[in-house]
């Protein structure tokens, strides 16, 4: 299959992540059956995660895999965790995509490896504050589409 990302797109992605300061590592759902997108999900993200050392891939099957898919709370593919990890220890911030990042989800993807490379959010003092007072569970899900 022929690259999904030019040479300059991958060009500037390399340069952005020199930033990038932890291992990040990606948990990649994908099914054998009906999965429109999942190969291409797949080498864009293998492409992505090519450009640093700092970055990893690791691939499952939904079905084949459906315990790791419970741990992980994925229902659907193609998706994909965004994971940070300490020697062999994956540390789960809830980063959650499904569907290809394609489009400007794409920059939410690059943006998303290097918070979670951080380990910070990037959330004002006022914002964990509120967010310290949860009682309960929320859960925050964005919905983009291409129209």
């Amino acid at each position: 299959m022929a690259k999904i990302l030019d040479d300059g797109i991958l060009k500037q992605v390399q340069e952005v992540f020199a930033e990038l300061s932890n291992p990040v590592h990606v948990l990649f759902f994908r099914s054998r059956e009906n999965c429109e997108y999942c190969d291409e999900t797949q080498q864009l993200l293998e492409e992505v995660i090519s450009l640093s050392g700092k970055l990893s891939i690791e691939v499952f099957d939904l079905q084949d895999d459906a315990e790791t898919a419970a741990r992980y709370a994925v229902e659907r593919t193609p998706a994909y965790v965004i994971a940070g990890k300490d020697g062999d220890q994956i540390i789960d911030y809830g980063v959650r995509y499904s569907g290809i990042p394609a489009g400007h989800e794409f920059t939410s993807l690059i943006n998303d490896l290097l918070i979670v490379s951080r380990r910070d959010s990037g959330l004002t003092p006022q914002t964990r504050a509120y967010l310290a007072e949860l009682k309960q569970p929320l859960l925050l899900q964005v919905f983009v589409t291409p129209t």
